[in-house]
């Protein structure tokens, strides 16, 4: 299952120079996996209102070219494993007009109650996953 966003990017989300800082990636990633959530059905407030947060626990970006100020990009996110612990979400930034690749990158989260308490959740997430990826 992949999940596309597209988006714009933003005069205050670049340098000087027009060009992309380099920490806005990390937002974007962030807005490709709310958008992966909310489209199969279950954003981020829902799964916390279960009493589920999924806090980010290792974070990793590979920049490829340089996106700059006004550019369309895509926002690729899919899920690329779940443990019955964690969840990561992997990402490509795309050119939307060429669709060379900008960045990639993932974002691990650990399955934690409202107490900070470690989850071992995985089997219900995958589970939802998978019979989401079937109606899709």
């Amino acid at each position: 299952m992949k999940h596309l966003t597209r988006t714009r990017v933003r005069y205050g989300e670049t340098d000087k120079m027009g060009v992309a800082y380099y920490g806005r990636y990390m937002d974007w990633f962030e807005m490709g996996r709310s958008d992966f959530c909310r489209a199969m059905g279950k954003s981020f407030a829902l799964w916390e209102s279960e009493g589920v947060f999924l806090p980010v626990v290792e974070a990793h970006c590979r920049y490829k070219s340089s996106l700059l100020y006004e550019e369309e990009i895509d926002i690729e996110t899919s899920v690329s494993n779940v443990t019955k612990v964690s969840v990561t979400f992997s990402n490509k930034i795309f050119h939307a007009d060429t669709h060379k690749l900008a960045a990639e990158g993932y974002t691990k989260h650990a399955f934690i109650d409202s107490t900070g308490k470690l989850l071992r959740d995985g089997n219900k997430l995958e589970e939802w996953l998978r019979e989401k990826s079937i109606e899709n």
